[in-house]
């Protein structure tokens, strides 16, 4: 994949990021940053990151896209902070195990997962009066 000086930008963008981002905050985040960057080529940049394994990508509790450099290139699942976005990378061995189990016990064939667990780090206190079914994420 030949990458272009923005892609360049809105990959080292994600990374600084540390943590899952959508692409409408990736893209204030440039641009309050100084960069002249359409949403567009935010939201094409991060897809391709996504297609060539470059970047983790998950649905939100809220249903949006969210972006995350790729720390690993094994099979992985998340567990997110819904409060700051920080993600802990799970192996996927046991959850894919299963899967297989309950895929072969029903005949199904070419069944693939992806888990998102969502809680509370312990950088973030649990604000008052949220508890564990809200549905905001950070």
């Amino acid at each position: 994949m030949r990458v272009t000086t923005r892609q360049k930008a809105i990959r080292d963008a994600l990374e600084a990021s540390g943590r899952f981002v959508c692409a409408q905050d990736l893209h204030a985040r440039m641009r309050a940053g100084g960069h002249r960057i359409g949403l567009t080529t935010v939201y094409r940049a991060l897809r391709a990151l996504a297609d060539h394994g470059d970047a983790d990508v998950i649905i939100t509790e809220d249903g949006q896209r969210a972006y995350r450099v790729c720390g690993s290139s094994a099979s992985h699942h998340h567990l997110i902070c819904r409060w700051c976005g920080r993600a802990a990378e799970l192996p996927a061995t046991a959850l894919e195990r299963w899967v297989a189990d309950v895929s072969l016990r029903h005949g199904y064939t070419g069944v693939c997962c992806a888990a998102e667990i969502f809680g509370t780090c312990p950088r973030c206190p649990e604000p008052a009066g949220r508890g564990h079914d809200a549905q905001e994420t950070g």
